[in-house]
């Protein structure tokens, strides 16, 4: 297992970018990034047994740490070259700025449920009242018609469901595991708080929830890599590296 820390000795807490979406990298950050994108590039361009479809890439982390922003970053800065979105379905209501169909597929709870009993679903789960899932048709569409390895953005529940499938043979499916963790309880309760769309009783309930996630993402052998994400650009970074590495070991 990969464990990748983002505290370097060279960024002090007073540079800290602030938690915000729109922080750019550094020319630093970016060239370490972009190295690492293109390393990737060339490992599965020389890999003739590559079957892009069996190895997504499963980013899981607890609500609030930054996994969104991290990929969304990533692929900014040619990540998009290797990988591609695998959208998911969830009931939720959209929050401000979210558009139906890249950033999530926006259904009703009945439909999705109905499509879960069809079997259409790699993975789902029921998250603070509302179900989210992978469907298989999101999966194929990357690897067929894009030549791409898919990237799931999904929840403890719904890694513990993809395991339990590889698991049983149920797939064919080969995934990369990254967690995303936060430096601190403390840290992501603020970062909850500052999004502004969350009133004290989910923020409660979603530091509790974050509690056993973080436990069981941390646990040796559940995931391949492990980035603590304190400093945004520096996680992006981390998150690049641990990509690389882990594909890299899997040809």
């Amino acid at each position: 297992m990969i464990m990748i820390i983002a505290f370097s000795s060279s960024i002090s807490r007073k540079a800290i970018l602030p938690w915000t979406p729109q922080c750019t990298a550094s020319n630093y950050f970016q060239r370490k990034i972009s190295q690492s994108v293109c390393l990737l590039r060339q490992s599965l361009t020389s890999n003739v047994d590559d079957n892009r479809s069996l190895q997504p890439l499963v980013v899981c982390g607890p609500s609030g740490v930054g996994k969104g922003t991290i990929i969304s970053k990533y692929m900014e800065m040619h990540g998009d070259s290797n990988f591609g979105f695998a959208v998911s379905h969830t009931t939720r209501k959209p929050r401000p700025g979210e558009i139906n169909g890249i950033h999530y597929h926006f259904t009703d709870y009945n439909s999705l449920e109905d499509s879960i009993r069809k079997g259409e679903f790699l993975e789902f789960a029921e998250v603070h009242g509302n179900l989210y899932g992978t469907s298989f048709d999101s999966l194929r569409y990357l690897s067929d018609a894009q030549g791409k390895i898919p990237i799931l953005d999904i929840d403890v529940q719904g890694v513990m469901s993809v395991k339990e499938k590889v698991k049983q043979r149920l797939t064919e499916l080969q995934p990369k595991y990254i967690f995303i963790a936060p430096p601190s309880m403390d840290t992501l309760k603020e970062r909850l708080l500052s999004r502004g769309t969350e009133d004290d009783e989910s923020v409660e309930r979603r530091s509790r929830n974050a509690l056993e996630e973080i436990k069981y993402g941390l646990t040796k052998g559940n995931f391949d890599g492990i980035v603590v994400n304190e400093n945004l650009n520096q996680a992006i970074a981390d998150f690049a590296a641990t990509v690389l590495k882990v594909y890299k070991e899997g040809t």
